[in-house]
């Protein structure tokens, strides 16, 4: 079935995000600390407070901070095009740990294959209130990515329950979601509608990965 990721979206301060995180995970595959504005010193208090709260380590991936997901014990790294290459952190980390590459193009997507990712995050593909005024990359440039792909396609920017079935149509290997969930009202709710959408594509034989 296809996976369900959750990005946190900076707006949360750490115990907030760790209060949703422990409600949602059950409902998620993975959840990523995307805190750019943090040291490694405090990302890693954030991850730690996510474990302590029940977030498994083999759910929790971190932006960027090879050094800060290796010192947590969390399942990956997310790597974004100013990170340590994927083939870099592979030696450093070696296999069992989780690589995502975060795309733009079709050319990165093949490049982060070879160097070998596990996935790659590509978007935005519908508008996103994270990324206000920038044009989204839509469903055509989706499914050329994961044609092009080797390793599973996450498709990230706009996701709704409502758009999820259309996106898994793609072939897509899952979903990333950030506002959704992290600014809905009810966020055990939201993830629920996710994970609703993702099982009904699935279930209408949507579900490629």
């Amino acid at each position: 079935m296809a996976e369900i990721h959750l990005l946190s979206d900076g707006k949360l301060d750490a115990d907030q995000f760790a209060v949703l995180a422990a409600a949602v995970h059950p409902l998620l595959d993975y959840i990523h600390l995307r805190e750019k504005r943090l040291s490694a010193r405090e990302l890693l208090h954030m991850a730690l407070l996510l474990l302590d709260a029940g977030v498994p380590a083999d759910k929790l991936i971190i932006n960027d901070r090879l050094d800060v997901a290796m010192a947590a014990g969390a399942a990956g790294v997310q790597l974004a095009w100013n990170s340590l290459p994927v083939s870099a952190a592979r030696l450093a980390a070696g296999a069992s740990m989780r690589l995502g590459a975060s795309v733009h193009s079709l050319a990165e997507i093949k490049e982060a294959g070879c160097q070998g990712a596990d996935f790659c995050l590509f978007g935005h593909v519908f508008p996103s209130v994270c990324k206000p005024g920038r044009k989204e990359r839509g469903l055509t440039l989706l499914q050329e990515a994961v044609l092009t792909g080797s390793v599973p396609i996450i498709a990230l920017g706009g996701i709704t329950p409502d758009n999820t079935p259309q996106v898994l149509q793609t072939g897509a290997g899952g979903i990333a979601v950030m506002s959704g969930i992290c600014s809905a009202d009810d966020p055990l709710s939201a993830a629920q509608a996710y994970r609703n959408a993702v099982r009904g594509a699935a279930a209408k034989g949507g579900d490629k990965a």
